[in-house]
């Protein structure tokens, strides 16, 4: 039976690749991917994604805003609001 099959030109990895996304290694302490698999296994869903998403949020924002943009303060409110008034 092996005979009539020829792996020569095959290769290993996922028959379909994922676009956007790139497989990677990484190490994480185990105390971290238990509580990703326990919270993942109770919301119903993967650990990689709730990682992924975890990861995300830690880059863009809780509300999809870049890390980089500081909140709106009282100073920068005034200093905003008297920028205006001369020039209007």
């Amino acid at each position: 039976m092996r005979k009539q099959y020829d792996f020569s030109k095959g290769r290993r990895g996922a028959v379909l690749s994922s676009p956007g996304k790139t497989r990677i290694t990484i190490m994480l302490d185990d105390d971290i991917l238990e509580h990703f698999r326990s919270k993942a296994e109770a919301e119903g869903m993967g650990y990689q994604t709730m990682i992924n998403a975890a990861l995300r949020e830690a880059v863009t924002g809780p509300k999809g805003k870049s890390a980089s943009e500081k909140p709106l303060t009282a100073a920068t409110l005034r200093k905003i609001l008297r920028e205006e008034l001369q020039a209007a």
